[in-house]
């Protein structure tokens, strides 16, 4: 099971930290990632941390804004997002995944809005 939290309003410029609270012993082995759906939009690739941190991938949009990261002692999967803009606009949702691909289940996901 993922719980996220952490979203909100902002305004352009700002910044969150989004938190993926996960159950399961195996949480540590899993790579994980983050995922948003603006309005109208499909879902999309965010980020993603393999199982210790050692390795992470971002998309386009988001490179040098986002980090992503991670403490497997709380089973939580963090994602810093800085100089935030309105096109961030979107429900986030964190995920397992394999490369930048969901599997299994999604949390019910948390509102960022960025005004402008």
């Amino acid at each position: 099971q993922l719980v996220e939290s952490g979203g909100g309003l902002v305004q352009t410029g700002g910044s969150l930290r989004l938190s993926c609270a996960a159950s399961g012993r195996t949480f540590s082995i899993y790579r994980m990632g983050w995922f948003r759906q603006a309005p109208g939009k499909e879902r999309e690739f965010v980020a993603a941390i393999n199982w210790n941190g050692g390795n992470t991938d971002y998309a386009d949009p988001v490179k040098g804004r986002f980090t992503i990261s991670r403490d497997n002692a709380k089973y939580t999967v963090f994602l810093q997002m800085n100089n935030l803009k309105p096109e961030d606009t979107a429900v986030y949702y964190c995920a397992q995944v394999v490369g930048r691909s969901p599997i299994g289940s999604w949390g019910q996901g948390t509102q960022v809005t960025v005004s402008s």
